[in-house]
């Protein structure tokens, strides 16, 4: 199985618990791990025969930016869900993280594993 990926997506959202933080838009890092076989796009050199990495982003970036949720762990699992879901995509890992949410650390977050690899 090939990879595609995209690394340090930022995207800023409404996201945590606390009354200040629905108040405010943060930042959310999002790494994205997506499997797929490059091999036909490789041979035809045409994107209709690839994983267009460009639109699994711009929709991830529509989605995040008008979502408002408490947890990051809802944020993930709806990413993986969309992206499974309209991308074909049959295997993914998402590490989602807010950079600065706790002191002395660069950041917090999940990663997970959905789908199956082939």
């Amino acid at each position: 199985m090939d990879i595609i990926y995209l690394r340090d997506l930022r995207i800023d959202t409404v996201i945590g618990i606390f009354p200040w933080e629905r108040a405010i838009r943060q930042t959310v890092s999002l790494d994205l791990e997506m499997g797929w076989d490059i091999r036909r796009a490789a041979e035809s050199d045409h994107i209709d025969h690839a994983l267009d990495y460009k639109a699994v982003a711009k929709r991830i970036i529509a989605f995040v930016e008008a979502s408002e949720f408490q947890l990051v762990e809802t944020l993930a699992e709806r990413i993986a869900h969309l992206v499974l879901e309209e991308f074909a995509v049959p295997w993914l890992r998402l590490r989602v993280s807010k950079p600065g949410a706790i002191r002395g650390a660069q950041d917090v977050g999940v990663i997970i594993e959905r789908g199956e690899r082939p």
